[in-house]
């Protein structure tokens, strides 16, 4: 196959490719083949996009089905049988479990599409225009999303304005000694800020791309505590958190908050195919029929993907504790890595199956990633220096892959962070 087509063809802006310079043909599992044959384990999951692996089974034989069968693929937001059967199955196995009430609204299948949405329903309700985003935070590429993100390469693609968001400090920004929120809450809270009253909070349990940054029990209960004094919406963004990601099926269950908006995304239709969701407080529903909509918001195959893959792995606590200890093989392995380093080289970062190791020296992560991918291993960078190398891999991988890529990580590790360091 012919591999300058890309080169030839294909815009500038392609990004993973330039990382992982190969042809892919197949996946399986946490397996991915390319056009020589040649099988990498997959810790990126399509940016945690594949959290039950690639084509697993239980969930695309019924995709299968469904289109054999005849069923509807398109259907703009039509009432459709995979729909009503998405909702059923959501509702009953997620949140009734959870004791959640919220009405679903299918915008745009990507989440940056339901990050617009989100936001453009709380400046609806509040009669508001700022937005409280947070400083590494990462939330889209579209205007509004974006104006919320703070990665400043991201911000510059916009070449425009990008306006009516506050950033404020995220729990350690400044430090494991200082609680953001105690400066946070008066710049609030308090006249003669400059800082105006917010239609939202919008917030990430765990900071994927800012660098697995991961937010406090006690300061994720304070922000819901200050959105509720400031008449603000609170918007927890899921989308690569969610979805089990972290342990739990939303990335606040242990945190024992009830966000206004949660928005979902990414792992969500259960095999790959693009799907978001808004969950909103009733009383919030305020939209007018077609004030907020979209040509693919009626995505079928992901209907039935998603409620596939709830019904296989989310109808009992089972999932969640196999996740819980392959996170913890995962972390441990982890924390022998770092034990075997120079004091200050690296740490662990991040919660559940969302994880990483944070480099003192940003590089190191850089170097790790490619030379992983020489040994036959995907995984990526994040973080505002592309210190941390972010491991992602599927929720369903065995103990048996878990071990095989600890130990290509910390033979990769033993190259790229000690013999630098020592040499130098």
């Amino acid at each position: 196959m012919n591999a300058h087509v890309f080169d030839r063809f294909e815009s500038e802006v392609r990004s993973y490719c330039r990382s992982f310079p190969t042809i892919f043909a197949r996946g399986e599992g946490v397996w991915m083949t390319d056009v020589g044959g040649r099988r990498y384990l997959d810790l990126l999951s399509g940016a945690g996009t594949l959290n039950y692996g690639h084509n697993n089974p239980a969930i695309v034989g019924r995709v299968i089905d469904y289109l054999t069968s005849g069923g509807i693929v398109h259907s703009l937001d039509l009432h459709t049988e995979a729909k009503a059967n998405f909702i059923d199955v959501f509702q009953r196995h997620i949140l009734s479990r959870r004791q959640l009430n919220y009405k679903m609204q299918f915008p745009g299948p990507t989440g940056t599409n339901a990050i617009e949405a989100a936001l453009k329903l709380a400046r609806k309700v509040t009669g508001r225009t700022n937005v409280v985003a947070f400083t590494n935070g990462f939330h889209g590429m579209t205007l509004g999303a974006l104006a919320a993100t703070a990665n400043p390469a991201k911000r510059a693609g916009a070449s425009a304005p990008l306006a009516n968001t506050t950033f404020m400090p995220y729990d350690g920004f400044l430090g494991d000694e200082v609680d953001t929120l105690d400066f946070i809450t008066p710049m609030l809270l308090e006249g003669g800020s400059g800082v105006d009253r917010p239609a939202a909070i919008l917030v990430e349990m765990v900071q994927g791309e800012g660098g697995l940054n991961t937010a406090s029990a006690s300061w994720v209960r304070r922000i819901a505590v200050l959105a509720r004094e400031l008449g603000a919406i609170l918007i927890i963004d899921d989308i690569q958190a969610g979805n089990g990601r972290t342990g739990s099926f939303f990335s606040f269950e242990p945190f024992g908050i009830e966000p206004d908006i949660v928005v979902l995304s990414k792992s969500l239709s259960g095999f790959g195919t693009p799907f978001s969701l808004v969950l909103i407080r009733p009383d919030l529903d305020r939209w007018q029929p077609g004030e907020h909509n979209g040509t693919f918001r009626g995505n079928n195959l992901a209907f039935v993907g998603a409620a596939a893959a709830i019904e296989t792995y989310w109808t009992d606590d089972r999932f969640v504790g196999e996740v819980a200890g392959t996170a913890a093989l995962l972390r441990e392995g982890l924390l022998r890595i770092t034990a075997n380093l120079p004091g200050g080289t690296a740490q662990v970062k991040g919660r559940g199956l969302f994880i990483g190791l944070s480099f003192a020296e940003a590089q190191v992560a850089t170097a790790l990633s490619r030379r992983l991918f020489a040994g036959g291993v995907i995984a990526e960078t994040c973080g505002r220096r592309d210190e941390v190398l972010k491991l992602l891999p599927p929720l369903t991988i065995g103990r048996t892959e878990v071990e095989d890529a600890l130990a290509l990580l910390g033979e990769a590790v033993s190259h790229e962070a000690v013999q630098p360091r020592l040499a130098s």
